[in-house]
């Protein structure tokens, strides 16, 4: 088919492809789109929460004072520490629980479920029950650290500022790990075997083989899994604000947009720094692609 007849067939499929989309472009345009453009909006307006029909254009003066404020770039030193060190465990550990549950063992099935339960319990849930174990007077971990002998007393984990932070990763490694390892396995399922059977034909040693095969094949897969990790890293909100509530050492931009937002009642001021997490977070996206791209530019032109 060529001609005049090819185009129409490619105008009607087209037509027929927008149609199907166009129920999920609308939806998304109302649950994403008009809640970003108001926020963007009013981050240009000195908008308060008890009277949001009396707000102002005030241009950048939100941001101008969002910049200069100590506590905005603390919320973002800890936002960005959270989620290096996290998604770097998580990454391992992802990767280590994956090549064991790729192995073919007796009950494999029964260990991939039980090692998704952390993961499938919701993330308030599971905040407030680790919140309850580390308390200081009667959570379960400093008793079994006591009965070991480690420490002589209870330890405020989460009240504590040298430890609140590392207390909040800690949840949420035991929480996201098993997302970062499911991920893994598929891409470890999708490998060819041709290639182990002939390193295995060549008697090339396993750790070898994981380095020169099974981690170039996987880092597709590695870098989806990672993209993922990190962006709702970064958008860190529900687990820090249960175990420390509006704790400066733990304090991310979420937690800190939503005090200015809800606590202090100043919507302007709390959708600037909003826009600007979201800026952050499109930023490390765009990095991120960028990189991964011409890292495998690179790879590909490697004789």
């Amino acid at each position: 088919m060529a001609g005049p007849a090819a185009s129409r067939l490619t105008r009607a499929r087209t037509r027929a492809a927008w149609l199907f989309l166009a129920p999920m472009l609308v939806a998304l345009a109302l649950v994403a789109v008009w809640p970003l453009g108001r926020t963007v909006w009013f981050a240009f307006t000195d908008a308060n929460l008890s009277d949001m029909g009396a707000a102002g254009f005030v241009g950048l003066a939100n941001f101008e004072y969002l910049l200069t404020d100590p506590e905005w770039w603390r919320s973002v030193w800890n936002t960005l520490f959270f989620a290096l060190v996290s998604v770097s465990i998580e990454t391992v550990l992802g990767l280590a629980i994956a090549l064991a549950l790729n192995v073919h063992l007796p009950g494999r099935g029964l260990l991939r479920t039980a090692v998704l339960i952390p993961w499938a319990i919701p993330t308030i849930v599971s905040a407030q029950m680790w919140a309850w174990m580390l308390n200081d007077v009667f959570g379960v971990l400093n008793e079994l650290l006591i009965l070991l002998g480690i420490i002589d007393q209870g330890i405020a984990w989460t009240a504590n500022p040298d430890t609140a932070i590392w207390a909040v990763i800690m949840v949420d490694v035991w929480k996201t790990t098993p997302f970062m390892a499911l991920l893994l396995l598929a891409g470890l399922q999708m490998l060819p075997t041709e290639c182990y059977e002939a390193a295995k034909v060549d008697g090339v040693h396993p750790v070898e083989v994981f380095w020169k095969v099974t981690l170039p094949l996987l880092m597709p897969a590695l870098l989806v899994a990672v993209i993922f990790r990190l962006l709702d890293a970064l958008r860190i909100f529900d687990a820090i604000y249960v175990l420390t509530g509006n704790n400066q050492a733990t304090m991310s931009m979420s937690v800190y947009a939503r005090q200015q937002l809800v606590d202090f009642q100043d919507v302007g001021f709390g959708s600037a720094a909003s826009t600007l997490l979201f800026l952050t977070i499109a930023l490390f996206t765009v990095i991120y692609l960028t990189l991964a791209r011409i890292g495998s530019s690179q790879a590909e032109e490697r004789p």
